[in-house]
């Protein structure tokens, strides 16, 4: 568990170079505006006061990252703020560049200043949010048997009781609209006779509502697969289910799942119902206990239920 309450020694690191940059070059803006200019070969400002003050903003992000950088879970709005920053600035750039009020060569300044950024502070963030679900889990402290007994199917028996009159195959998916999770179900109703061979009983865990999980669980023909609606991820953190970083959402094994092999064009996607940030996994329940666990990794990650559920004693 330590390991998800605390940031990567690159997140202060960062974020200090991200207040070193922001100061060296608010300070360049404010004392010498003509000379960014000058680099790009373009005409000095006929206002060099008003470019003056936007270094004075810069130069403040600076105080911000770096207060940031001291506990970057804590102070992840200022993070966030800087994101945003960094996102329009760019839209802005191309809107006036493509309508012929600034010249294109302006957008070297915009890459060093803002795209290069993206990927780390949109890391930062994640990270962020995968601190604050460790330390929620750590505090409510939930058991499993606490879990399995609040968690009420439309049927009406709670997991906790039914994993004593068959064992249950807990399958928690990420969001219904992810190509993955789409798969996933898929793959579930297709092994439903060798799941009904081993005495299994399918379980879909979403963040979805019933009534928003129907018509997906109807598409795979899963309709009589009971499904467990779990908003507030009790289940999800009780399970050890964790929130993927970067790498592990949108890596090249996402990439390469989703477009290489093909899986977004067989599955498609839809809207985001949930949290994004989630990863998925499967679970042999039994007696109230977790006979065997699958949990992934990688968004993309799939469960291989014919040797998860082999050989089941």
């Amino acid at each position: 568990m330590s390991e998800y309450l605390e940031m990567p020694r690159w997140v202060p690191i960062t974020l200090k170079l991200a207040a070193i940059y922001n100061l060296v070059w608010g300070a360049l803006v404010v004392l010498a505006p003509q000379t960014p200019f000058a680099w790009l070969g373009l005409d000095a400002p006929n206002y060099p006061s008003i470019v003056q003050c936007l270094g004075m903003v810069i130069g403040v992000y600076a105080v911000g990252y770096w207060i940031a950088a001291r506990d970057a879970a804590t102070h992840w709005p200022i993070v966030l703020v800087g994101l945003l920053g960094k996102l329009f600035g760019p839209i802005g750039f191309v809107y006036t560049a493509s309508r012929g009020e600034l010249p294109w060569s302006m957008g070297v300044a915009i890459l060093a200043n803002d795209v290069a950024w993206w990927l780390p502070f949109t890391a930062i963030l994640i990270q962020a949010a995968r601190i604050h679900e460790a330390r929620r889990t750590t505090a409510e402290g939930f058991t499993l048997e606490q879990a399995l007994r609040s968690t009420v199917p439309p049927n009406g028996q709670n997991l906790f009781d039914q994993s004593f009159q068959t064992p249950l195959l807990i399958v928690c998916v990420r969001h219904l609209g992810c190509t993955f999770c789409r798969e996933a179900l898929a793959d579930l109703a297709s092994h439903r006779n060798e799941l009904d061979h081993h005495g299994l009983t399918p379980v879909v865990v979403s963040m979805a509502s019933q009534e928003q999980a129907a018509p997906m669980l109807a598409r795979y023909g899963l309709s009589d697969v009971a499904h467990v609606s779990d908003p507030d991820r009790r289940l999800y953190r009780t399970l050890e289910l964790r929130f993927g970083t970067l790498s592990q959402l949108f890596g090249w094994n996402a990439f390469w799942r989703a477009l290489g092999e093909g899986a977004v064009f067989r599955f498609g996607f839809g809207p985001m119902v949930g949290n994004g940030l989630q990863l998925s996994g499967a679970f042999i329940v039994k007696n109230g206990r977790i006979e065997r666990a699958i949990r992934h990794q990688s968004s993309a990650e799939r469960t291989d239920l014919s040797k998860l559920s082999c050989d089941l004693g």
